[in-house]
């Protein structure tokens, strides 16, 4: 057996795509997969810190580590209407005029799902030095708006279906600025994998999630266990709406169109300083 350090995060879609290989419902080819399950933030760091032979991350943090890791052409989450959304406790507010309601004339706190996430990349690239930034699990973001102890937020993954039953206010749709912008789909995060494990094993590992990912489209009632698991806080209903919007055509195979969009992202992020201008290209297995 060849050992593999996985990472992946706790959310529906990659759950659901990895439940076959989490379970072992399909033939992991020789390989041993030695699993853990994080935020997503926390994958980006570990993955910057040398941890992991596989893992899930953000595209902010593809492109910043693309001398070391490539992107697997399979597992990605990217597409039209994905995106996150910049969310305000009151409404009529926006962090380029706000300053927080305690006379002290401090900007406006915005909260951002960790500094590495595509979803953080976004925000200063669309809202450059607007509001006071801090980096919270994605998580606590909407409570905090809710608690008052935050004016504006940035919230991804079930927050899009959620937000409104927070009484939380909508300022903007940072996917749809970037589809207006591109004309591409928004590339949020895919499968990291190390340039050295070497072709022959790569190819080997991303068969084997191709096969866990046709697994669960064929038994999508028996993921529910393993999305729950790590999920627990979801309804189901909330679990496959996640699952359907972020596990798509470019999930199966990224294409053209989403090397295009990588190499978009690499763009905007060089532009806006967040990667050095001599950054690799991101190279795609």
């Amino acid at each position: 057996m060849t050992p593999i350090h996985l990472g992946i995060s706790t959310c529906p879609n990659d759950t659901f795509a990895f439940h076959g290989i989490l379970e072992q419902r399909v033939d992991l080819r020789g390989l041993e997969f030695q699993t853990e399950l994080l935020d997503v933030e926390e994958l980006n760091q570990r993955l910057g810190a040398g941890d992991f032979d596989v893992a899930k991350a953000s595209f902010h943090t593809a492109v910043l580590l693309s001398g070391d890791l490539g992107v697997l052409r399979t597992g990605s989450a990217l597409g039209f209407g994905v995106g996150p959304l910049l969310l305000a406790a009151r409404p009529g507010t926006h962090p380029r005029d706000s300053l927080r309601p305690d006379n002290d004339a401090h900007p406006a706190l915005v909260l951002c799902p960790g500094e590495h996430t595509t979803a953080t990349l976004l925000y200063k690239l669309f809202h450059p030095g607007e509001g006071e930034l801090s980096q919270v699990v994605f998580s606590d973001i909407m409570p905090a708006l809710k608690n008052g102890d935050a004016d504006f937020g940035v919230c991804i993954h079930e927050g899009r279906f959620t937000w409104q039953q927070q009484g939380l206010a909508l300022i903007e749709d940072l996917g749809a600025r970037w589809e207006e912008a591109t004309s591409s789909p928004l590339p949020l995060g895919g499968i990291l994998v190390r340039h050295g494990l070497g072709r022959e094993l790569i190819t080997t590992v991303r068969d084997v999630l191709t096969d866990s990912l046709a697994y669960a489209h064929a038994h999508r009632d028996e993921t529910v266990t393993t999305m729950r698991r790590y999920a627990q806080e979801l309804t189901e209903e909330v679990m496959f709406k996640h699952v359907d919007l972020y596990v798509n055509e470019w999930t199966s195979d990224l294409g053209e169109l989403g090397r295009v969009s990588l190499g978009l992202l690499h763009r905007q992020a060089v532009d806006v300083g967040l990667c050095p201008p001599d950054t690799p290209a991101l190279k795609l297995y």
